[in-house]
């Protein structure tokens, strides 16, 4: 009665980039449709076989684009690209932070683009298919199949009504494990979406720490040489005030004095810029709690999808049960109406003799 499995939209690749749309007045400018970067990503629905461009920024949908085969996606620089989408009456831009990003948008724009072109084609050899077996059909048989004969039971009307009830009660429950069914599979779209994004970030966190590490190793090679540039120059410095007018000039010694400022200045800001990079580390931890935490309430959805699956068949079960049940009372209740029949006729009979007895 139900499927097992409910087929939903899976998104298949997602990149981040600023989302643009062109002005509608002039069709020139650009009027940008979010203030940060945000997930641009394609999905892909197997139920109407359909392929969409979905973005969302905060809690509306900045784009919500179905992918057809007469869309080209043309790169304009080296970090941005646009399509138009008739259907929207608009025409949508991207700005990438690199331009790989760019080519991986478009190469998978492209394949999207193929894939929704043969799914196009599959769904019209099919209609065509359709359409011949509908016209090769003969007419006696097509009015046979309008007119189904009708069936009458000579039964109590209250078992008909106790029948239109149970299947009603079955209808509800059956509308009711769909509801869940569906709550649960949106709650489980979202928690990979998020998962989804979760992992991204955190794969550019890690790239990010690692290069940080290695800056770090190098700037602290800096700032040994520094400090020894640094002592050295005091040291230089002392000398000149020991020495007065026997070192070299009073200009020398304010050059000297003015590099060791610029050298203690620039030790400070390369130990605020470590301290930087030391906060970014607790940053990632986070990151990776909050994927944790991600991972958990998806295996928790899936655990409830799968005990709404086991209701769905034990309902199913319980629905088939209840259908033969009733067959089998109709098929009882069938005969006990013959026998019953029988017995009105005998009697009858039996009526007709003693009235022609009572005659003679």
């Amino acid at each position: 009665m139900f499927p097992h499995h409910r087929e939903r939209e899976q998104p298949i690749f997602s990149t981040r980039a600023h989302v643009f749309q062109i002005d509608p007045t002039t069709k020139r400018n650009w009027i940008p449709a979010s203030k940060h970067a945000v997930n641009v990503s394609f999905f892909f629905d197997s139920n109407r076989n359909v392929y969409r461009i979905i973005s969302v920024g905060g809690t509306k949908a900045i784009i919500n684009c179905i992918v057809t085969p007469s869309m080209t996606f043309t790169k304009t620089s080296q970090k941005f690209g646009q399509w138009a989408d008739s259907r929207a009456n608009t025409v949508y831009g991207l700005g990438f932070a690199t331009e790989q990003q760019l080519h991986q948008f478009s190469d998978k724009f492209k394949e999207v683009k193929d894939a929704a072109r043969l799914a196009r084609e599959k769904s019209q050899d099919k209609e065509l298919a359709n359409t011949a077996l509908s016209i090769a059909a003969p007419q006696d048989l097509s009015d046979d199949l309008q007119s189904p004969p009708v069936m009458c039971v000579n039964g109590p009307e209250d078992k008909l009504f106790r029948s239109q009830s149970a299947d009603i009660t079955l209808s509800s429950e059956k509308e009711r494990i769909k509801k869940m069914l569906s709550e649960g599979s949106i709650c489980e779209m979202n928690l990979e979406a998020e998962l989804f994004t979760l992992q991204d970030s955190n794969s550019k966190l890690v790239a990010a720490l690692h290069e940080a590490n290695a800056n770090v190793e190098q700037w602290k090679k800096q700032l040994l040489a520094y400090q020894g540039e640094t002592e050295r120059l005091r040291e230089q410095v002392a000398d000149l005030e020991a020495h007065g007018g026997h070192g070299p000039s009073d200009l020398l010694k304010d050059e000297l004095t003015q590099s060791l400022e610029e050298l203690e200045a620039l030790l400070k800001a390369k130990d605020e810029e470590i301290h930087i990079l030391q906060s970014k580390k607790s940053d990632y931890h986070e990151i990776e709690r909050d994927r944790d935490q991600a991972i958990h309430r998806l295996r928790e959805v899936e655990m409830r999808n799968s005990e709404l699956e086991r209701r769905i068949q034990n309902t199913e079960q319980n629905l088939s049960n209840s259908l033969g049940d009733r067959d089998r009372i109709d098929t009882e209740l069938q005969r006990a109406i013959e026998i019953l029949d029988i017995k009105i006729f005998d009697l009858n009979d039996l009526r007709q003799s003693l009235v022609k007895l009572m005659d003679k």
